[in-house]
């Protein structure tokens, strides 16, 4: 599924996303993942990209995503796979400041892919990028559904975007999904 998550700004949409990643606390209520509650070990299972990616500009694409297996403990073997399935196989020595804003949000999902995740999380991943860029991510996205079954979760404003490649819409206003289509 790619699940396209719709609503204004101040809708509810980054909050839901934080508390399914385990960023916010709820206020009541309860967050159940993969059909069971909440759980650090469950949460293990999603990668996310919420906002802007947290890249370390002066590093190469396999450095940052290097540094960053190593800060979460996952398995280094992927990094190669990782970098050719988002696309950056080829940047070598190039450092992440000098890519373009769709390269920076390749290797942003990239680093949310380090630990072969089930479920995606992305937060607005198109945003202020140019027409080749979307098109990059939107191609990244359906590409990562179809060939590793990845599940998402994407919240956007832009709905045609969303249209080309989302199978259901959820659509939230003051912390309440309204309806599902």
């Amino acid at each position: 599924e790619i699940y396209g998550f719709i609503g204004s700004n101040g809708a509810g949409k980054t909050t839901l996303m934080r508390l399914a990643l385990g960023l916010a606390l709820p206020s009541e209520g309860s967050i159940n993942l993969f059909g069971m509650p909440a759980t650090d070990a469950s949460r293990a299972r999603i990668g996310s990209l919420i906002e802007t990616p947290s890249i370390y500009k002066s590093y190469s694409a396999y450095e940052n995503l290097k540094l960053f297996s190593i800060l979460y403990n996952f398995d280094e073997r992927n990094i190669e796979n990782v970098l050719k399935m988002v696309g950056l196989s080829d940047t070598g020595n190039k450092s992440a400041g000098a890519f373009s804003l769709g390269m920076k949000q390749r290797l942003g999902i990239a680093i949310a892919l380090l630990g072969n995740p089930e479920f995606l999380i992305l937060d607005e991943p198109v945003n202020g990028l140019d027409p080749a860029g979307i098109k990059d991510v939107r191609d990244l996205i359906l590409s990562l559904n179809r060939e590793y079954g990845i599940t998402f979760l994407i919240s956007s404003h832009l709905l045609d975007e969303l249209s080309k490649m989302v199978t259901k819409y959820g659509i939230i206003n003051n912390g309440y999904l309204l309806e599902e289509i």
